[in-house]
């Protein structure tokens, strides 16, 4: 009885999502509603009300840091609008590549929280593309999570089950290089759909440059520090298309590629420069959970972007204009994290967890890659994943006999993949398009990368020594 109480949250939640009778904010504000009598069933009584308020607490620090990441996001392209407003908007295979899996990739890689698919929507859009084909290819962009700003998720896990980082980004890698592979396919069914097809040409081009970003993703393990791998691996292939698609000649050509692509060289040099200071001040209301730094991804973005916005004639109402469209995603976001701080800190996805695996038996580490890629859609972060999630997931392949690092990569690999599909960015997303684009419609275009996460997963359970 109280595990269909604590589920029941859930339940409701992907009910009204999936039946597409509720938008992102109405499901969320019902699945709390449900929360409120699965928590006092879970703790006791006199620590139910102290729990709900200072989760909700904890909640409302944690979600500033991706809406204040979104917002800066939305202001940094703002920013940039006049300097790559004279760049070629015709939709092509080629740009629409560009924007989604390189371009959306390395952007995510450099400052996390799903600007890289805003980017990469931004981008789609200028090109003249909307609707649930574009919103869905946004999100592609999202296959690098575990390298997303540098990497904070897969840190958190690595320290909450006392194994190395890197190690588990090296693991984390393979099946996350295969999945990258497995999404040509969709994204040329995608393009296709938005009336763009990809000629066979093309998509050995495109091909090529994924299998790249793969073997780079995979190799560099060896040789450099896990933070820069998700930069540098959609960086290389992303450097080579886009001086193929339009190389700069003469100097006018020369100028006009510095003004396309500063901006963007500025920003990536600042929140590197910003990550070498590892003993910045930061703001820590909870002990318990980490600060937010002076050098934080989305205080670094407010600087730039306000420093470009200051150059333009028009940047205070440009801002206003960008801030306005990150007010309903903001609030998605926050509903969306304090729903998962309830379920993490109550114990129900702890204890919905268990209770899945004890019903599997013997299958019980085919349960892993499944609750990775849900704690994932339910929290919307590699750092919410983790923290609700691995050390279950460690305790699981324990008992199961799985090799050490098993576990925690695919959990990191499969709750990654899940944040880039979950409830609050596939909200922030729709919000983004503004044309009555509801999550249940780009899920229904995703199911074949949900269903490629989970079949990788499989076989690296089933490949285990």
């Amino acid at each position: 009885m109280i595990l269909l109480l604590q589920a029941a949250p859930l339940v409701l939640l992907l009910g009204l999502l999936l039946s597409g009778r509720a938008g992102p904010v109405p499901a969320v504000l019902a699945a709390l509603a449900a929360a409120v009598p699965a928590v006092l069933a879970s703790v006791p009584a006199a620590d139910a009300a102290g729990l709900l308020a200072n989760e909700a607490l904890r909640g409302a620090f944690l979600a500033l840091k991706p809406i204040g990441v979104v917002a800066g996001g939305l202001l940094f392209h703002a920013a940039v609008t006049q300097e790559t407003a004279a760049a070629p908007t015709r939709p092509d295979p080629r740009r629409i590549f560009i924007a989604t899996m390189l371009a959306g990739a390395f952007l995510e890689s450099v400052t996390g929280f799903a600007v890289g698919a805003v980017f990469a929507l931004s981008s789609l859009r200028a090109m003249g593309l909307g609707g649930a084909p574009a919103g869905t290819m946004a999100l592609l962009s999202l296959t690098l999570v575990p390298w997303g700003a540098l990497g904070p998720g897969t840190a958190l896990g690595a320290a909450l089950v006392g194994l190395p980082a890197q190690q588990i980004a090296a693991a984390t890698a393979l099946p996350n290089a295969a999945w990258i592979l497995l999404l040509a396919p969709l994204l040329w069914r995608l393009s296709a759909l938005a009336g763009v097809p990809v000629p066979a040409n093309e998509r050995l081009v495109q091909a090529a440059a994924l299998l790249a970003m793969a073997v780079l993703l995979v190799v560099l393990h060896g040789v450099l520090p896990f933070e820069v791998i998700g930069v540098v691996a959609p960086g290389l292939p992303l450097l080579v298309l886009l001086w193929r698609l339009d190389p700069p000649r003469g100097g006018k050509g020369w100028r006009r590629a510095g003004a396309l692509l500063g901006p963007y060289l500025g920003l990536t040099a600042a929140l590197l420069a910003a990550q070498s200071w590892t003993a910045a001040p930061a703001w820590a209301p909870f002990p318990e959970l980490p600060g937010l730094p002076i050098t934080h991804v989305a205080v670094v973005l407010w600087l730039v972007a306000g420093l470009l916005l200051l150059r333009r004639p028009d940047g205070a109402a440009a801002a206003r204009q960008a801030l306005e469209r990150a007010r309903k995603p903001a609030i998605a976001m926050l509903l969306y994290v304090v729903l998962a701080r309830w379920l993490s800190g109550s114990g129900i996805a702890a204890s919905l967890a268990e209770a899945l695996a004890g019903a599997l038996g013997p299958a019980a580490p085919y349960a892993v890659p499944v609750l990775g890629l849900t704690a994932g859609i339910v929290t919307g972060s590699n750092v919410g994943s983790a923290s609700a999630l691995m050390p279950v997931q460690q305790a699981l392949g324990q008992a199961a006999g799985m090799p050490a690092l098993l576990a925690p990569s695919l959990h990191n690999f499969a709750g990654s993949a899940g944040a880039g599909m979950s409830f609050a960015v596939t909200a922030m997303i729709c919000g983004l398009l503004a044309d009555g684009t509801r999550p249940v419609r780009l899920w229904r275009l995703l199911w074949p990368s949900m269903l490629a996460v989970v079949a990788l997963g499989w076989i690296a359970v089933a490949m285990r020594p």
